[in-house]
């Protein structure tokens, strides 16, 4: 049996001074600050500035020729990882996060599902990203015409709709939000899956903070930030929620 410290040994971040890199009661992200292993600790709004820029320059085409996808960036790599945010975003084909915000190796800790929801897993990823390395932003991020929540949207309006066991946990985790869209809006079909998918991205934030007692502290420490995003897949735009 894997006991929990193989487990964490298992994801190596490099040294263990980064696991003890939350300092009690001192809020030390007001900049950007060096941490055991020589790399740089991003703080949350500098983390938010590198996803803007970065989504600007996938826009406009002008990506940069190597982000740090090369033999230079691999071989630090093999020491450990330093991401500077964490992104839960959907599976769907049409949103690669490195993509997107134009990024290299090592730098997103990427937790990708169906309809970006949440569940003990996801959530422990997540907690790791932040708990026991580098990340100190959390991500949520929709996306415009999510097959997920349209799945949802479509149970929702025809409760005959039967799914395989699977399909039908992560329509069971969506249906809050679906139902709370249309609450709000009393819309229905397209317009009701692009409502559903917002108030999802709302709902996990809040669930995220809610259900990880250190995430919250963190946060309400200043250590962390947790943030929605949408993303948009014909102009290629993230419309960030901060």
């Amino acid at each position: 049996m894997i006991t929990r410290r193989q487990l964490l040994k298992g994801f190596t971040i490099g040294t263990a001074g980064l696991m003890l890199s939350r300092v009690e009661g001192l809020n030390v992200f007001a900049s950007e600050e060096h941490h055991g292993s020589g790399h740089i600790l991003v703080s949350p709004d500098e983390a938010i500035a590198r996803l803007k820029e970065g989504n600007a320059r996938y826009v406009s085409m002008k990506r940069l020729s190597d982000p740090g996808v090369g033999p230079e960036a691999r071989k630090p790599l093999t020491k450990g990882q330093w991401p500077y945010a964490t992104i839960l975003s959907c599976s769907d084909s049409r949103v690669p996060p490195e993509l997107i915000f134009d990024e290299g190796l090592g730098k997103l800790f990427i937790v990708r599902v169906a309809g970006n929801i949440i569940n003990p897993a996801l959530l422990g990823s997540i907690e790791y990203a932040s708990l026991h390395s580098t990340s100190r932003l959390i991500m949520v991020m929709g996306h415009e015409s999510c097959g997920a929540v349209g799945a949802a949207v479509h149970a929702f309006e025809h409760p005959e709709t039967k799914e395989t066991p699977g399909i039908e946990d992560i329509i069971n985790r969506l249906m809050p939000a679906v139902k709370k869209a249309h609450k709000k809006t009393g819309t229905k079909g397209k317009a009701l899956v692009e409502a559903a998918a917002k108030e999802n991205v709302r709902m996990v934030i809040a669930q995220i903070s809610k259900e990880s007692a250190p995430l919250a502290e963190m946060q309400k420490k200043g250590e962390l930030k947790i943030i929605g995003a949408y993303y948009y897949l014909g102009s290629g735009k993230v419309e960030f929620w901060v």
